[in-house]
């Protein structure tokens, strides 16, 4: 009989006690104890275990769970007499920041990170009533941490409480820290970085740098945030991304695990349908690694969906493709179609740069798992290299249509109204239509803080683009930017029936120089279709021109004239 599965369940004790279903994922424990690094930052997508994995490094160390081998008894890591022996003996302090988020403002998070510093000291209150480990005044630094506590004493109060620990203890610490960029990444969303990196900064500084009593540190985290940032002159950090060889298999589950798992449900006949949708991550060099996440959820209910997408807010990556250049848009475009992206990557997430640097925003995508590395090539001579991106599975693809239908249809609820009017070549409802579309989402198109006039119309557009592949891909084949005839045309969709006529659009900004009115702007875009011969491609295909309709979108402002 197969075990029973847990959904949510992130507490190891838990997990084990109750017989829940779980992958043997103890052996991080020696891999991590016998690599010896100071302090360690390990960066994988949400939901890949990095919190379960957490409690269980808490467990197995703590002096708090001295005597309770038992738990780990007929895991991998009990056969070795050594690890034996290591359990339950280390002072240990334990935190995760993956709450920290939601606030909307700089002070109520910085308050919610020292709350979860004192709920730490509160464990610990019985320091206080030792004899001889404290003095007076560190009585009064003791009594000082708070929720509301200065900077300065947050600043120190980890490196503090290590020093507390030691010596009761006569051991140094082991500090686990899990999700440690959520404030980052809120703040980054929110437009408070400046304050977050200068409390972080300060915090990381002490507690993992100039910190002598620490044993060994422990970070997760989904992204990689950039030394400069809050790891300013910490050179005893070990990172460890996707694309690096250690602990590929520690987070997420490996082929043979999802073939065990299946088996044990009595599911293996639907494995190559859950390799499609959930298969394709990637890390170091291992690339069998499932979603450890969507699997689970797969074993309870045993039908295919997109259940990690719909674990938490995309927030941040809707925005930066969504407010992202043309560029940016188009490139989600070819992902969509199963086309591949070649990029530098920089592992490092700069998040000042994410407004202005591409390379940014795929480098965030890759940490975040929605993209995979599809081959690494690096040239010796010209000393450059360059990674082939995809999207990572099925899963991923559905969660990106489902953002970008969510767009409009959030945003304005005229967009599914004007597509029916483009089918049915209706001008008119066209534009009464495209005119409500553009006045309730232009500025979710845009970025930058003093955005132009003549930016808008085209973040837009290709946002507007990628909103007509989600809801017509059924029936068209859409791209963008593409060459035929003697130019390149702005968008076209080609039938995939003989039922359905081909369409060419074409997108102008208003000029007044050039043109008087905004019907001269419409008519312009409706020439240069004709005289740059765009249905050249088309009428290649065999699709007659009778078949191929053109339409001109002039822009001014958040005006539409469609003809």
């Amino acid at each position: 009989m197969p075990r029973t599965v847990a959904i949510g369940a992130q507490d190891f004790e838990r997990i084990i006690t109750n017989n829940n279903f779980y992958v043997d994922k103890t052996l991080f424990l020696k891999e991590w104890w016998e690599n010896d690094d100071s302090v360690t930052l390990i960066t994988r997508p949400r939901r890949f275990g990095k919190t379960l994995n957490m409690s269980m490094v808490e467990r197995f160390f703590s002096i708090k769970y001295a005597g309770q081998g038992d738990l780990f008894a007929g895991l991998h890591i009990w056969n070795e007499e050594k690890y034996r022996r290591l359990q339950g003996t280390y002072p240990v302090i334990s935190l995760s920041f993956a709450a920290v988020k939601g606030t909307g403002n700089f002070s109520d998070l910085r308050r919610m990170i020292c709350r979860l510093i004192y709920e730490q000291y509160n464990q610990y209150s019985y320091l206080l009533d030792v004899d001889g480990l404290m003095d007076e005044k560190e009585k009064d630094l003791f009594n000082a941490v708070s929720v509301n506590m200065d900077n300065d004493i947050a600043a120190m109060s980890l490196h503090m409480l290590s020093k507390l620990l030691m010596k009761h203890y006569g051991k140094k610490v082991i500090i686990l820290l899990d999700e440690y960029d959520t404030p980052m990444q809120e703040a980054y969303v929110d437009g408070y970085w400046d304050e977050i990196v200068a409390f972080m900064r300060n915090l990381f500084n002490s507690t993992f740098k100039t910190n002598p009593y620490l044993d060994r540190a422990l970070m997760t985290g989904i992204t990689r945030v950039s030394k400069e940032s809050i790891f300013s002159d910490l050179n005893n950090l070990e990172v460890v991304t996707s694309t690096t060889d250690k602990y590929t298999d520690a987070f997420g589950f490996t082929q043979e695990e999802v073939s065990a798992a299946l088996h044990e449900f009595s599911l293996s006949d639907m494995e190559g349908s859950v390799r499609n949708w959930y298969d394709g991550f990637t890390f170091g060099k291992r690339t069998d690694i499932y979603n450890p996440w969507s699997i689970i959820n797969f074993l309870d209910k045993k039908k295919l969906s997109t259940y990690w997408a719909n674990t938490s807010s995309n927030s941040l990556v809707g925005k930066l493709i969504r407010e992202g250049s043309r560029d940016v848009k188009i490139t989600m475009e070819e992902l969509l179609n199963d086309g591949v992206l070649r990029t530098k990557i920089d592992e490092q997430i700069v998040f000042s740069q994410l407004d202005n640097n591409e390379s940014a925003i795929w480098s965030l995508l890759l940490a975040s798992g929605y993209l995979k590395v599809e081959k690494y090539t690096f040239d010796l001579e010209a000393e450059t290299e360059e990674y082939i991106l995809k999207l990572t599975n099925k899963e991923v693809k559905l969660m990106f249509k489902n953002m970008i239908e969510g767009w409009f249809k959030n945003y304005s609820p005229a967009y599914n109204d004007f597509i029916k009017a483009l089918l049915l070549n209706d001008k008119k409802a066209m534009n009464h239509y495209m005119n409500r579309v553009a006045l309730a989402t232009f500025s979710n198109f845009d970025a930058g803080n003093k955005p132009s006039e003549m930016a808008e119309p085209e973040r837009f557009y290709h946002g507007f683009v990628l909103g007509l592949m989600v809801e017509l891909s059924n029936r068209y084949i859409i791209t963008s930017n593409r060459e035929s005839g003697f130019g390149r045309y702005d968008v076209m969709l080609k039938p995939k029936s003989n039922t359905d006529d081909a369409i060419i659009i074409e997108f102008k900004v208003h000029d007044a120089e050039d043109e008087e009115t905004l019907k001269d702007t419409a008519l312009s875009a409706l020439s240069q279709i004709a005289e740059k011969q765009y249905a050249a491609s088309l009428e290649a295909e065999g699709i007659s021109s009778d078949r191929i309709r053109i339409y001109g979108f002039a822009f001014e402002g958040k005006k539409v004239l469609i003809m």
